[in-house]
């Protein structure tokens, strides 16, 4: 099962990366962290805390040791489990 790294840390007892904007481009590769910036920049007070909410989510993938396997599987549609888009279709047509 795939699952994104709980509040608590991760499965190796390490802490999540704090979710500030500091800690999110810190934690970023030097390529990813431009565009990072980028879109903090060009997001308004609507968008933010979702463009903070999925570079976090990616900062956390990166330093994940099973990240490139996972990164590998989910864009190739082999992951185990159910997509969230199949979810809310499901929740939507309730």
């Amino acid at each position: 099962m795939v699952s994104a790294a709980s509040l608590h840390g991760h499965h190796d007892g390490t802490p999540p990366i704090p979710r500030t904007q500091d800690a999110v481009a810190a934690a970023l590769p030097p390529a990813q962290r431009m565009e990072f910036y980028r879109e903090m920049g060009e997001a308004d007070d609507t968008t933010i805390g979702g463009v903070l909410r999925r570079w976090w989510l990616r900062a956390e993938l990166y330093r994940d040791p099973e990240g490139d396997r996972i990164h590998t599987a989910v864009r190739s549609g082999t992951a185990p489990g159910t997509p969230a888009s199949a979810v809310l279709r499901r929740l939507e047509n309730r």
